[in-house]
Parts: structure tokens; sequence; C-alpha cells
């Protein structure tokens, strides 16, 4: 199954760094060991902002669910969730 997920990241303003850049180095790697899964099948950076849409292949909502909220910046994070499916114009 298809989705498509978009992540408006809010760190707080008055997380230390040190503690935001730690979050963001395992965010990191956790996401990059699902891209070689193929679980997180593309990332793209939305220009000017915090933001990323990324396509996640993935077998049913809860596999979705439990990888999301696996991610270490989860609790910072606003998440948009689209079901998607081939459309018949496609070649």
């Amino acid at each position: 199954m298809l989705y498509m997920v978009e992540m408006n990241v809010n760190i707080p303003h008055d997380m230390p760094e040190e503690v935001a850049n730690e979050i963001k180095k395992a965010e990191k790697a956790y996401s990059q060991e699902l891209q070689r899964s193929g679980k997180w099948a593309y990332i793209w950076r939305v220009v000017g902002e915090y933001k990323n849409v990324s396509i996640f292949d993935v077998e049913s909502n809860e596999e979705l669910h439990n990888l999301l909220s696996g991610l270490p910046l989860f609790p910072y994070m606003d998440i948009k969730v689209t079901a998607l499916c081939r459309h018949p114009s496609a070649i």
C-alpha cells in the first residue's frame, strides 16, 4: 500500500541545541534504515520549510503508524497521511 506522508517538524524553541542535534541524528539513521528497506520509498524537502513529503510503501495502516510513531522527531511533528492508488491514466 502506498501512502503520501507530509511531515511538518516543530522542534520547541527552548529545546537545547545539543538535545535537538541528537534527536536529528537518530532521526536520520532511522529514516535511512527505512529507505534502505524500501518501506520509505521517496523523501523530498519542502523548500523554505522544516517539512518533507514522503512516499511510504507498506503492508498496512498499522505498519505505517508503527513506523511513523517510531520516528525520533514524531513528538514534534504534525503529520498528514494520504492513501494512494494508481491513476487509470498512468503509463
